[in-house]
């Protein structure tokens, strides 16, 4: 098969069709997340706030990221919370999910930029924060400098001492934006099994052989069904997650760009994942109902 033009281009991290870098990393078997990052920042963010390394949801998120130049941005933005963020609802403007992926995406925008952080707080604001919906990446990247700047630790380090490394997880990579801050709007590689082995941890409430690593009650409140009616799809969104729910049963789950599913089936006690890169000739559908029909059937019949 003839490469496409996007292959062709030198490796580039954010060149999603170089195969040096999508899906796969380098060869290795760690598989890109896309935006299935998010639900698992959510939880390291969940971590961090019970250890007290972040005083609360309700905390202005802006006292959370260190030294950034504030002088540009709307008034209003001072008083978005950091569950504003989680829900993305801080009120900044962005315009990824409703416009094609070229050089009016503010998602394209922010990955082509220098500085991540200062990008996303750069925009303009089109809501006060709390009011409106609007999925915005530059937002869950915001999360990463938060990590560091309450912890001492990049979200990755954080990660392996409270996350990964009690669940077991060993193998995996995370992309660096060029301030040398962890992506974390779509940049973690894992493997398919490692990704399921946090949704196991997830679906157990963060308990883990005994243990609990995720604390108490954060798997129900970033689950829960915190904005709804953004479109027709019936979907709701909660810190990160998105319920997709089915025929009035709970489905949860972290949805990255091209196939990257997590999805949980709490009230089955069933976890499955996705990996896929549906990205090249012609637009293909979305998997995604016919792997949660699927699951409920296979369960079913267990």
């Amino acid at each position: 098969m003839a490469l496409s033009e996007g292959m062709r281009e030198p490796a580039h991290q954010y060149n999603y069709q170089h195969p040096d870098w999508h899906p796969y990393f380098m060869g290795r078997p760690v598989h890109s997340l896309q935006s299935v990052t998010k639900s698992i920042t959510s939880t390291l963010i969940g971590i961090a706030l019970e250890r007290g390394e972040i005083p609360g949801l309700e905390v202005p998120f802006l006292t959370l990221l260190g030294d950034y130049d504030l002088t540009r941005i709307d008034p209003r933005l001072h008083t978005s919370t950091l569950a504003n963020l989680l829900e993305m609802r801080s009120g900044i403007e962005w315009h990824e999910s409703d416009r094609p992926l070229n050089e009016t995406n503010t998602t394209i925008q922010l990955e082509l930029s220098d500085d991540w952080v200062q990008f996303t707080l750069d925009q303009p604001m089109d809501s006060d924060p709390g009011t409106k919906y609007a999925y915005n990446s530059g937002g869950s990247h915001l999360m990463s400098a938060i990590i560091r700047k309450t912890t001492g630790m990049t979200v990755a380090e954080y990660a392996e001492r409270h996350l990964f490394g009690p669940i077991g997880i060993v193998d995996y990579h995370w992309k660096l934006t060029p301030k040398g801050l962890p992506d974390t709007e779509g940049g973690l590689y894992l493997e398919g099994e490692d990704l399921a082995r946090f949704g196991y941890l997830v679906l157990n409430d963060g308990v883990w052989d005994g243990t609990r690593v995720i604390p108490e009650g954060w798997v129900a409140a970033s689950t829960a069904r915190r904005v709804e009616n953004f479109d027709r799809s019936g979907r709701a969104y909660g810190y990160q997650w998105w319920r997709v729910d089915r025929g009035g049963q709970d489905v949860w789950a972290g949805l990255g760009y091209g196939g990257q599913f997590l999805v949980i089936l709490p009230e089955r006690e069933v976890v499955g994942v996705v990996n896929s890169w549906n990205l090249f000739g012609n637009s293909q559908g979305s998997v995604l109902n016919a792997f949660i029909d699927a699951l409920i059937a296979a369960s079913d019949r267990a």
